[in-house]
């Protein structure tokens, strides 16, 4: 049964790794410290850790649609946040993990029956 449950959660995990991944980049690729392009990634790269550290301890489907979400937002964030960035690192960073840990969420959310108990859609009689 331990084997079954540590199967199930390799998603959560890579996604810790992309929030710490994230959180870090703007040392990694040198961004301007503060700015915009900076705080997007020490923001975004510590909720989507801390959402996969909440799903790795017990199985949360707010943690999983939120980092589905959060995973969303941060592709698409150098086109809505910063029009007219001229760093293209970056830019390819934030699409590549935001997508991954997007499509990992979800991917966990198709095949964990434990997540298809939708909260509030309890049996109405």
């Amino acid at each position: 049964m331990v084997e079954i449950r540590m199967l199930k959660r390799w998603q959560d995990e890579l996604i810790l790794l992309l929030g710490i991944w994230l959180f870090l980049t703007p040392w990694i690729f040198a961004y301007t410290i503060p700015s915009p392009h900076a705080w997007n990634a020490f923001v975004c790269g510590l909720a989507m850790a801390v959402l996969a550290a909440f799903d790795l301890y017990k199985r949360y489907f707010w943690a999983v649609v939120g980092t589905v979400l959060l995973g969303l937002w941060v592709a698409l964030s150098p086109w809505v946040l910063f029009a007219g960035f001229d760093h293209i690192a970056m830019m390819w960073n934030n699409l590549i993990a935001g997508l991954a840990a997007a499509i990992l969420a979800g991917w966990e959310i198709a095949v964990d029956p434990a997540l298809h108990k939708w909260p509030g859609a309890g049996a109405a009689t």
